[in-house]
């Protein structure tokens, strides 16, 4: 259903279920703040004719990097998130074929 909605917005505002993720960057002799309180604008205007509604806990907000499918996506790109590669870098290093196979 969101993604229906959102559809037409897609551009900056792609829509996972109902995870909405709103992205902008400066245009048009716009800051990055103008141009992405403009798409949060329309994103909220659509919902409303929608009649979609947002659990304002789980909204986040101007932030500078956001976890998406356990990975953190920011503007410099996607990482994997620091707790779920922790526990694979703390493996023991195989010393066999056995160990390896395991």
């Amino acid at each position: 259903m969101v993604s229906h909605v959102l559809r037409p917005l897609r551009a900056f505002a792609p829509s996972y279920f109902d995870d909405i993720f709103v992205h902008s960057r400066a245009e048009d002799g716009f800051s990055a703040v103008d141009v992405y309180l403009r798409h949060l604008r329309k994103v909220f205007e659509k919902m409303r004719e929608n009649k979609l509604y947002a659990n304002l806990k789980k909204c986040v907000f101007c932030a500078p990097e956001i976890p998406v499918l356990g990975c953190y996506v920011s503007k410099s790109g996607v990482r994997a998130d620091p707790e779920k590669i922790s526990s694979i870098c703390s493996w023991p290093t195989p010393k066999n074929q056995t160990e390896l196979r395991q």
